[in-house]
């Protein structure tokens, strides 16, 4: 929920809380209250100093961020209040407007984080993910970079992650911005991410956009069974469903992505096979179970990926039900020392697409917060690589 509307929802909640002050205020002799004619008497001003209380808490609720728990307290506040408002028909049926508001939100909570939700699906997969996720076992040597190639070397090296802790799973949160295509707006977006790696990587991405002012939330999972990415308008409307081989090794190629972009230091544990193509370019084969995908890594000659491309991952169409191949790489633009570990900050992702579109970004992201061997994420790293918070 944007925070102009947050709060302009929290303070008409708070007006409406306190009209039923006036109720109990009658009922228990507190002051003379013209606008209400029907008698009220001591438990019925009990009940409405109930629903004023609850309103209001529902107020403060939103306007300090909404918890998850919200609906519950909404549901159980319009209910009460609507409640009373029946008590007091001819003088407090105006009530009703502000109720079917607040019921209105509070099946938008349930939908948005109830335990249907993706929200919810999005802690009980992770949970379940870091349950199976093995402690670091040693730290990343110089002997371990003996069989890289040179860039691929430079590149861990200048991560910071030589003497660290083996890096076997990271959560990140990003912020950016992602369209369909060239012609079409940008919608904003907030994101969640969990990797593991071991003998299963996992893939787990949770998005929040907006478009068109109303909320879209995605969840991407790569995981034993396959990948799938989904999609809700306002949590209720399914608007995208796409699974199947070409979104699995899609999947594969951003779990690889991922793996270069965001934690260098698990690269000297990864199943990849490294071909030098150039002082600064390589080819990286990589498999996870069984897909195979390929991508050509552009590196600087200080040590920085500066780019990643493959040609193994599909544009999915707007429903998800059909893909098309298309050349994918994803320039890096920021590089910041997190902690210790230097990894790109900022980045996008395009598609080489035929004409009119051409090649064109998708989507441009912002890393905010970044922790590796997590427990429960974002919150109890296992090593001392540090969470990471940047500016804006």
């Amino acid at each position: 929920m944007r925070a102009v509307g947050r709060w302009l929802l929290a303070g008409l909640l708070a007006a409406h809380g306190l009209i039923h002050v006036l109720g109990a205020a009658k009922g228990f002799g507190w002051a003379e209250v013209s606008a209400l004619a029907e008698p009220i008497g001591p438990a019925a001003a009990a009940l409405w100093l109930l629903a004023a209380l609850l309103v209001l808490a529902s107020a403060v609720t939103i306007a300090v961020g909404a918890p998850r728990w919200w609906w519950i307290l909404a549901a159980f506040s319009a209910l009460v209040s609507q409640g009373m408002i029946f008590t007091s028909w001819d003088d407090a049926k105006a009530g009703t407007a502000a109720n079917v508001l607040l019921m209105t939100m509070a099946g938008y909570g349930f939908a948005s984080r109830g335990p249907i939700s993706f929200t919810a699906e999005w802690e009980q997969r992770t949970r379940g993910a870091l349950a199976n996720a093995a402690p670091p076992a040693g730290v990343v040597r110089e002997a371990d970079l003996v069989g890289l190639p040179d860039p691929v070397a430079r590149y861990v090296r200048r991560s910071g992650t030589v003497g660290r802790p083996r890096i076997t799973n990271f959560y990140a949160e990003v912020h950016g911005r992602i369209r369909r295509g060239p012609g079409e707006p940008w919608m904003t977006f907030t994101g969640r991410q969990l990797n593991t790696y071991g003998d299963v990587p996992q893939r787990l991405f949770y998005l929040d956009a907006t478009m068109q002012g109303l909320p879209v939330t995605v969840f991407h999972v790569l995981d034993g069974q396959g990948a799938t990415m989904r999609g809700k308008l306002c949590s209720l409307v399914p608007i995208l469903d796409a699974s199947g081989p070409e979104m699995d090794r899609g999947e594969t190629v951003t779990l690889f992505n991922d793996l270069m972009v965001l934690a260098p230091g698990a690269l000297v544990d990864a199943p990849v096979r490294w071909t030098l193509l150039s002082p600064n370019t390589v080819r990286a084969t990589y498999t996870r179970e069984d897909q195979t995908v390929e991508a050509d890594l552009v590196f600087s000659p200080a040590g920085d990926l500066l780019d990643f491309r493959s040609e193994d991952r599909s544009r999915a169409s707007r429903d998800g039900t059909s893909f098309t191949r298309l050349p994918w790489n994803t320039p890096l633009t920021r590089y910041r020392e997190l902690g210790g570990r230097r990894v790109a900050v900022e980045g996008a992702g395009m598609w080489e697409a035929p004409v009119p579109e051409g090649h064109f970004t998708y989507i441009e992201f912002h890393v905010d917060d970044l922790s590796y061997n997590v427990t429960t994420p974002g919150i109890a790293p296992r090593d001392d690589s540090t969470v990471v918070q940047l500016p804006g």
